[in-house]
């Protein structure tokens, strides 16, 4: 069911919502955000904030901080086209601090946007705009459909992709619908299109499975008229990406209602977090979801200045969490932390990040520190090996080897 009314079975007068974005360089995708944050207010008849994931401003917990003065409930619902790291890990554990934070507000955590009904009849018109620049009907030529999503290192959100271009092919006059991915994973747009051209269709119809118009919705724009130039025997062209289409805020609706009646429903049988999945088995574990999540987080803590490289950050080489769960900080955790970053402080060549944790697993096997990206866990810290893990490892990259307890 879409959401279009206001009225339900829950109050109004006391609730907000935050529309969370992925945030970017370029000031127009954030306004996109926006412009669908104050459409939604709209729609749903109650407050609406945008907020960013990184690179762009308010983020979560300023957005949050935001709205709690003057709600008593806060849903947070994700304009995230898939399913992958930031839905599963980033913008839970912002919400977690978030609840932490302020233990008067219930904050809900709605899902992404995922594969719906309205994105799929979405799709359908653009795929039917780009067919009636190229002059072709579906109905009486073979037109077969690209869609190409940004890809992931998570096949949850991968295969969602897979399953939104098959059902773009049900019930449809499509020669077919292949789906592609533009980057981190394959198949890639150019091998997409060539094998699609094998089968010499009349034309080929490219969509971008993306929110805004940005960089890598041209690579595929671009990819296409490569095509279409290496190819006269096929018309080839690009559509436009979802951008502030009202369908989205029937889906956003859903979500909003999912997440604040308790309702939603996530991919857990499929999560590579949660179960083994052939060549994902090292990702299982919540512990290293957190981390990766922690890690994340604080590569991103700077808003104020940018690098103007693609999706690169103004952050510390490692990222340091000391677990300070019960079992671990009464071995003394609290103190190994205040001496990491003393030790850290009064080292010229340490570039760490290095903050509290919540339970990394290994109970009993603390005070337990893991440093990141390097995946090297130590155990059985104490206070007195701090300015071992610091001149050694952080400061030259020598892991301090009887330490370790595990590597990931």
């Amino acid at each position: 069911m879409t959401t279009n009314a206001t009225a339900t079975s829950i109050g109004l007068d006391d609730e907000a919502v935050l529309l969370v974005g992925h945030g970017s360089r370029r000031e127009k995708s954030n306004e996109q955000v926006r412009r669908l944050a104050a459409d939604l207010e709209g729609r749903l008849g109650v407050p609406v904030d945008a907020g960013f994931l990184e690179l762009a401003k308010p983020s979560i917990p300023d957005a949050i901080a935001g709205l709690a003065s003057s709600v008593s409930r806060i849903t947070v619902v994700q304009l995230s086209l898939f399913a992958a790291s930031h839905v599963k890990n980033d913008v839970p554990l912002a919400v977690q601090n978030a609840r932490a934070e302020h233990p008067g507000i219930t904050i809900h955590n709605g899902a992404h946007l995922g594969v719906h009904p309205a994105l799929v009849d979405l799709l359908d018109d653009r795929a039917a705009a780009v067919e009636a620049e190229l002059g072709v009907d579906r109905d009486e030529a073979d037109v077969a459909v690209v869609l190409c999503a940004r890809g992931s290192s998570d096949p949850d959100a991968n295969s969602d992709a897979h399953k939104l271009a098959r059902l773009l092919y049900e019930g449809r006059a499509f020669d077919r619908v292949e789906t592609s991915f533009i980057g981190v994973t394959e198949p890639r747009l150019e091998e997409t299109l060539h094998t699609v051209a094998k089968n010499r269709p009349d034309a080929v119809v490219v969509l971008p499975y993306m929110l805004g118009d940005g960089v890598l919705t041209g690579r595929i724009r671009d990819g296409a008229a490569e095509f279409d130039d290496e190819y006269p025997y096929v018309d080839a062209g690009a559509g436009d990406p979802l951008g502030t289409d009202t369908r989205i805020l029937d889906v956003l609706g859903d979500r909003w209602q999912e997440a604040r009646t308790d309702s939603v429903d996530m991919s857990c049988d499929t999560c590579k977090y949660k179960v083994e999945l052939d060549g994902y088995e090292e990702d299982v574990g919540g512990a290293r979801a957190m981390l990766r999540a922690l890690t994340h987080q604080e590569s991103h803590a700077d808003r104020d200045d940018v690098d103007a490289q693609p999706h690169a950050h103004d952050a510390p080489e490692k990222h340091v969490a000391v677990c300070t769960n019960q079992t671990c900080a009464a071995d003394g955790s609290p103190a190994v932390l205040e001496r990491l970053r003393q030790e850290g402080r009064d080292s010229d060549a340490c570039d760490a990040r290095i903050t509290r944790s919540s339970c990394l697993g290994r109970c009993g096997d603390g005070p337990i520190v893991a440093v990141y990206p390097d995946g090297v866990w130590y155990g059985d810290v104490d206070q007195t090996d701090a300015e071992r893990i610091v001149s050694s490892h952080l400061d030259r990259d020598r892991i301090v080897s009887d330490l370790v307890d595990q590597t990931l």
